[in-house]
């Protein structure tokens, strides 16, 4: 069925939730994983220079904290990464991770088209209408633009399944 399955994530609340979902749909499928996170640069594609209110900052202003920034959360993001590729590696899951920078439904894409990905697995926040258009949809754009299937898990989904574990977690202790 599925031999390759790429796995995005975002680290909001749903993630470890997403990422334990997949990693039950590739132990019943035996396929291997590869975990994804993208680090999203400004409007003009640096983490070094940010905008405000559309205009950069004036020449002078130091600017170093963006940077320190972008290390601290490009440095979690590995080590969450990390973590859950140890935790599929030891449920005998063959599994990678890499992190990448960019417009996240074009990474995404892009992997899935070099990695030759049987199937994508996102997570959806649930925007419609205005909210959509503004801060758009990432599921959406790789619905559109996948080169394989994708599989996208509804924010209420993941919302339901994080409080379930949450409340039998405080049950069993």
């Amino acid at each position: 069925m599925f031999s390759k399955i790429l796995v995005a994530l975002d680290y909001g609340d749903t993630c470890a939730t997403l990422f334990r979902q997949a990693m039950t749909l590739a132990q019943a499928t035996g396929a291997g994983l590869m975990l994804l996170s993208i680090l999203e640069p400004d409007s003009i594609g640096s983490f070094a220079t940010p905008f405000y209110y559309g205009y950069p900052l004036p020449l002078g202003v130091d600017n170093s904290i963006w940077l320190e920034l972008y290390q601290e959360a490009e440095s979690k993001g590995l080590d969450v990464l990390r973590g859950f590729t140890e935790q599929a590696t030891a449920a005998g899951i063959p599994t990678e991770f890499t992190q990448s920078v960019g417009s996240p439904g074009e990474v995404i894409c892009t992997l899935a088209r070099t990695w030759e990905a049987d199937l994508i697995v996102v997570g959806s926040h649930g925007r419609k209408g205005i909210s959509e258009l503004f801060l758009g949809s990432v599921s959406n754009y790789v619905m559109h633009h996948a080169p394989c299937s994708v599989l996208v898990i509804d924010a209420q989904t993941l919302t339901k399944t994080t409080v379930e574990t949450t409340s039998l977690a405080a049950i069993k202790s």
